[in-house]
């Protein structure tokens, strides 16, 4: 029953997030119904020990951090995930007419996706729009969410008469093969974006920029012969994102500084002013820092006392292809959460940062799988080891099973949310203490109620 609760919680939530943005913004809301109060980047912050806060870049990216009240040697504790997921965007001039009997909709790649998932089905256009007002003061340039939330465009496959070599494999062109057909040619010059304007009740001249991308509009599902698995767009990463949150917020440690990241742009490598090789961790951090008045080397002997998990999906062995996993370090759905690890380091995993979480993990009861890629497959990277390049700790690469990840509809198991979450919470109630030696100590606060 647990675990349908908690996969009952995620499906409501991704259906309520078809972009980056409205994801973050029902996180927001998520965190405003708990009691967290949201300090703009743009003000000044008054951080309080006891106090619960987050903060928002770009409307895409989301952290939340709450304070202890006996911090003799204050540590961060951390997870972080992603918002984002492939998909295809739209480019600004949208329109293409095809000879006056179609109008398609121009978009371009976002990220690694399996395009042939995004084929003859149904698709949603989400996002956010900049639009102007006039108000008293003048101009003022507001971001609106929009999600048409109908079957607005679809791509067409090419029939088989027309592409005999189609099941043989067949390489997508972008620009080409993965247009989505918007209407027919009857349609004015500019009807799209008159469509914008009427969902959003502004006038068109009004519209002075957008971010809107194509979703996959089938909704989540939970089906196997035991009700044993979920499907949904974007599970990667969104999954991740609220299986955590919700252990940040069962969990608490009144010794530690606990904080809980939610990045944007990590499917297009991270460097933006959002993403997780941006400024903004070490700027949240610094910022919590200084308003408790730790000086420069307190706060980095808060960094090198402190613990984060990378969290980001894993793969699952896929029932028709074993062979593509590793033969001892590959996962399956409903065993447990994965760490990753790679000789490379692609993966921050280490034996120090396992022991400690395979440690907490044990203490909660949480079944712990381990994943390393075949040594002559490349794999792929996520958010650990970027983002500690800015602000450096020890830090497990983890995530949770799924197959065909980077398509428009993924597959993961219904136990392994619940166990993220009670690993999250277990976390986050624990306090990591270096004993300088090389040692670490892990001591365990009762769960919040």
């Amino acid at each position: 029953m647990e675990n349908m609760t908690a996969v009952q919680g995620l499906m409501d939530f991704l259906k309520k997030s078809p972009s980056a943005f409205h994801a973050v913004e029902n996180l927001r809301q998520t965190l405003l119904k708990a009691g967290f109060t949201e300090l703009p980047e743009s003000r000044r912050w008054t951080v309080r020990p006891g106090g619960a806060y987050f903060t928002t870049r770009n409307g895409s990216s989301i952290l939340a951090f709450r304070v202890g009240t006996e911090l003799s040697e204050p540590a961060f504790t951390l997870t972080a995930s992603h918002s984002d997921s492939p998909c295809f965007k739209l480019k600004e001039n949208a329109e293409l007419r095809v000879r006056d009997k179609y109008v398609q909709l121009n978009t371009e790649g976002y990220g690694g996706m399996i395009c042939s998932t995004w084929l003859d089905r149904p698709l949603g256009v989400a996002g956010r729009v900049l639009v102007r007002t006039k108000t008293e003061a003048g101009e003022r340039y507001e971001t609106r969410l929009l999600d048409f939330d109908r079957d607005l465009v679809l791509i067409p496959n090419v029939a088989i008469h027309m592409n005999r070599k189609v099941n043989d494999g067949f390489s997508f062109n972008k620009q080409i093969d993965m247009l989505p057909l918007f209407g027919s040619g009857k349609l004015e010059k500019g009807a799209f974006k008159a469509l914008v304007a009427k969902e959003l009740g502004v006038a068109e001249a009004d519209i002075l920029g957008s971010d809107l991308f194509l979703y996959n509009r089938m909704a989540p599902t939970v089906w196997g012969a035991e009700n044993e698995f979920v499907s949904a767009g974007r599970l990667d990463d969104l999954e991740c994102a609220w299986g955590t949150l919700q252990g940040f917020l069962q969990g608490k440690n009144e010794k530690t500084i606990q904080v809980w990241c939610c990045f944007d742009n990590e499917e297009v490598g991270s460097g933006t002013k959002q993403g997780a090789d941006s400024t903004m961790l070490e700027d949240v951090l610094r910022r919590i820092a200084g308003g408790l008045g730790m000086d420069d080397e307190d706060y980095r002997c808060a960094v090198a006392r402190s613990f984060m998990l990378s969290c980001d999906n894993a793969h699952a062995v896929h029932p028709n292809h074993p062979e593509k996993t590793d033969a001892t370090n590959c996962t399956y759905m409903n065993e447990g959460i994965v760490v990753k690890a790679h000789a490379g380091q692609k993966y921050t995993s280490d034996a120090v940062s396992v022991a400690l979480f395979r440690g907490v993990c044990q203490k909660a009861g949480v079944p712990v799988q381990f994943f390393a890629n075949r040594s002559d497959e490349a794999g792929g990277s996520t958010l650990g080891n970027i983002a500690m390049a800015h602000v450096s700790m020890n830090t497990v690469d983890l995530g949770l099973p799924q197959l065909a990840m980077h398509s428009s509809y993924e597959t993961a198991g219904v136990k392994d949310l619940l166990w993220l979450e009670q690993a999250s919470a277990a976390f986050y109630s624990t306090r990591f203490a270096a004993d300088g030696m090389g040692g670490f100590r892990a001591e365990s606060m009762q769960r919040a109620e």
